[in-house]
């Protein structure tokens, strides 16, 4: 980003001034037309509100990224997931599984009109154990039959993407490869599609040059948070990891079967981490 002219679409304040953007829902309409692999032109539509409320004392609330539903009463959510994510398909489940009962409960239980429902995840990392970048999911039978075209699942990994310009064609295409490398290309190795007006307009909203002072104040603001988030979320899996290597030496000592240089070399942690471990047990 510090020598970047534009940014990331990827990031969170990328994500929410692109696919976001309320003031101007071109980009939004054309990707969400190209993601879902419709003929069907989206001409426009309204954004929901994202977050919702736990069921019950003990169940969980959450929040997509972006809620919205098309002219024709389709819905949409779609989720952005930086770095790894090895169980991001069942979180998209359960959101995907939350909205559809909202859609239950408004038609007053009834099944038989019920609009389709996306559920769509756009990953940096891979996740999947397939080859495509593009995957769409639905019920199906042991016979591949499709069973139910209601709830669609849609799982974009960028990381899977390795097309060259010369060889991009579609508005999908088109839009990963600009996802994947818009603030890493040098302007001069700009591709023509980026001059198409749907990818211009959100290309626009990411260029630094054309910010407003509110525009960077608010851009500040949204990276400083994300950097605390982060901050505090690899303290946690250090806490965590520090946990089970306590448990593991702490075992290992009170079984007494290893050596200390065995306990150490078996846990992955230095010896001096070991004789602190013994010493606390001693004392205990």
């Amino acid at each position: 980003m510090e020598n970047s002219i534009y940014i990331p679409i990827i990031s969170d304040y990328g994500f929410k001034t692109t696919f976001g953007n309320e003031a101007d829902s071109l980009f939004l309409r054309i990707a969400l037309q190209a993601l879902i692999k419709s003929d069907t032109r989206i001409r426009e539509v309204k954004f929901d509100k994202n977050s919702f409320e736990a069921l019950t004392v003990d169940s969980r609330s959450g929040i997509f990224d972006l809620a919205c539903t098309d002219e024709n009463g389709n819905q949409f959510i779609v989720e952005m997931q930086l770095g790894q994510a090895p169980h991001f398909v069942q979180r998209l489940k359960f959101y995907a599984l939350h909205k559809f009962n909202t859609l239950v409960e408004r038609g007053e239980f009834d099944y038989a009109n019920l609009p389709k429902l996306y559920a769509i995840a756009i990953l940096e990392k891979n996740i999947l154990p397939t080859a495509h970048f593009h995957t769409i999911a639905n019920l199906r039978s042991q016979q591949n039959e499709i069973i139910d075209h209601q709830m669609t699942f849609i799982i974009v990994e960028l990381a899977k993407f390795t097309k060259q310009v010369a060889e991009i064609e579609t508005d999908l295409e088109k839009l990963v490869y600009t996802m994947k490398t818009l603030h890493t290309t040098e302007p001069t190795q700009y591709p023509a599609f980026w001059d198409e007006e749907w990818l211009k307009r959100a290309i626009d909203e990411l260029d630094t040059r054309k910010m407003t002072p509110e525009e960077r104040a608010y851009f500040a603001r949204v990276t400083a948070a994300n950097a605390e988030a982060v901050k505090a979320e690899k303290q946690k899996i250090r806490e965590a990891v520090e946990q089970k290597e306590i448990e593991t030496v702490t075992k290992a000592l009170r079984r007494g079967k290893l050596t200390l240089d065995e306990i150490a070399e078996d846990s992955g942690v230095s010896m001096d981490f070991v004789l602190y471990i013994q010493r606390n047990l001693s004392a205990s």
